[in-house]
């Protein structure tokens, strides 16, 4: 499985990518893996400000749905419309075409509580 090191990780298996006042948000492969095949994601929480941990979308596999927590407190300012039409993108590319929001970080320093990959791997046993 594929943890790059750049990234910071959740324990309920979220990445983020933080590019200054920016960061990317997405489900993790070993998430995407445990889910199975992604049918659909919903996420309506564009221009609204989430909290940390607070839920800001679902993701639907065949056989489950599952809840998308935020891994900083931001405003969601764009959503991968890409998505809509090719959710599969999350199973496929989970770190790269497959993102699902994009926020305004609101608190920097809520960075530090989250996981290295190192420290992500151990969490899921990797």
């Amino acid at each position: 499985m594929n943890f790059p090191a750049e990234l910071k990780y959740t324990k309920d298996h979220e990445w983020v990518k933080i590019d200054g006042d920016t960061a990317t948000v997405g489900i993790t492969e070993f998430a995407q893996r445990e889910l199975g095949d992604i049918v659909y994601v919903d996420i309506t929480s564009v221009g609204k400000e989430v909290a940390k941990e607070e839920v800001f979308g679902t993701v639907e596999a065949v056989k489950t749905v599952s809840d998308l927590f935020m891994p900083l407190t931001g405003t969601v300012t764009e959503v991968n419309s890409g998505l809509d039409a090719q959710p599969e993108l999350v199973n496929t590319d989970p770190y790269g075409d497959g993102w699902m929001v994009k926020i305004t970080v609101k608190d920097a320093s809520e960075a530090s509580g989250l996981l290295s990959a190192e420290a992500y791997q151990s969490l899921i046993g990797a």
